[in-house]
């Protein structure tokens, strides 16, 4: 309803004419978006142990599910990842290992964000002297600022046995003979978790790999400028694509975002002197890039919970 609306404000036909505009150049600007995903991926492995590290060409196609299941499902953007844990099982990777790499590669994702988020910010307030643009930059500073705290908070809950503690927390509902099971499950990657962390160079390069893939995605919005003829900067591209994640990030209550990113990119966009049109044909490519790769993963993921379910009963005897 809102992007809807957001498009007949910024002019239908406007809109209409900037996506025919980019067409079957939709596809390159898709497939661009294999880069950070890879970038994605190979930070993930970092954060599993040697013994037991899937293969990159397994670990590229459980992230890729992961994140169609997050940008196509209502599922808070932390569905996907809970479906990678058990992919990832189904792959050989411990329980507890498998677990406890998705929690840290949470914590890895979010923290380089905000670190991307802030380097945006910080770039807008360098590059522009428009009251406008420094009072958008407060307002996202204080936001950012925010979550720093909730996320230092997070990752110290982390050192302090997170899962069993929740578990503890809700075992009066739950039948005698699963808490036991629970708690030992949870402790085992309260344990790992811990151990992640330990690994410190990993853990560095994980989070140097992940930045590279946030900043990567700007290439996303300079390849739709060039392709409606547009002149803009990569570093503006940087700052556009920074903000575009913190609002996206934000949002997340809302499945995709929906409408809020939309709202966020014509807001932002007005910034650089882009107008509603333009700014809407970046954010409608993003939605497209979703589709386009998203829906293959979903099919991928149903074709994989299915192969193991038959394979299950056909062990069963």
């Amino acid at each position: 309803m809102l992007v809807g609306l957001l498009i007949v404000r910024s002019g239908a036909e406007d809109v209409a004419h900037a996506m025919l505009t980019l067409g079957w150049r939709l596809a390159p600007i898709t497939l661009f978006h294999l880069l950070p995903l890879s970038l994605s991926t190979l930070s993930w492995r970092e954060l599993m142990s040697s013994g037991c590290r899937l293969d990159v060409a397994s670990a590229g196609w459980i992230r890729w599910i992961r994140e169609s299941i997050n940008n196509l499902l209502p599922v808070a953007s932390v569905g996907g990842d809970v479906a990678g844990v058990r992919l990832a099982r189904l792959r050989g990777v411990g329980s507890a290992q498998a677990a406890a790499s998705a929690v840290v590669d949470i914590t890895v994702g979010v923290v380089t964000q905000l670190v991307f988020v802030s380097a945006g910010v910080t770039l807008l307030m360098i590059r522009s002297t428009d009251g406008a643009a420094f009072l958008a930059a407060r307002i996202l500073l204080i936001g950012i600022a925010g979550f720093a705290v909730a996320l230092t908070i997070f990752v110290w809950i982390q050192h302090r046995n997170m899962l069993f503690v929740s578990t503890r927390l809700v075992r009066r509902l739950l039948p005698e003979d699963w808490r036991s099971i629970l708690s030992d499950g949870a402790s085992a990657i309260d344990e790992q978790v811990v151990a992640t962390y330990r690994r410190r160079p990993a853990l560095l390069r994980a989070s140097a790999l992940r930045l590279a893939a946030w900043v990567t995605g700007a290439g996303e919005i300079w390849l739709v400028m060039y392709f409606l003829g547009r002149s803009l900067s990569a570093t503006d591209a940087l700052i556009l694509e920074s903000l575009g994640s913190g609002i996206y990030a934000a949002a997340f209550i809302v499945p995709g975002a929906l409408g809020v990113l939309e709202g966020g990119f014509v807001m932002f966009g007005a910034l650089f002197g882009l107008p509603a049109d333009i700014s809407l044909s970046i954010s409608l490519s993003k939605r497209v890039r979703e589709l386009l790769l998203g829906l293959p993963g979903l099919l991928a993921w149903q074709w994989a919970e299915t192969h193991s379910l038959v394979h299950r009963k056909d062990a069963g005897p």
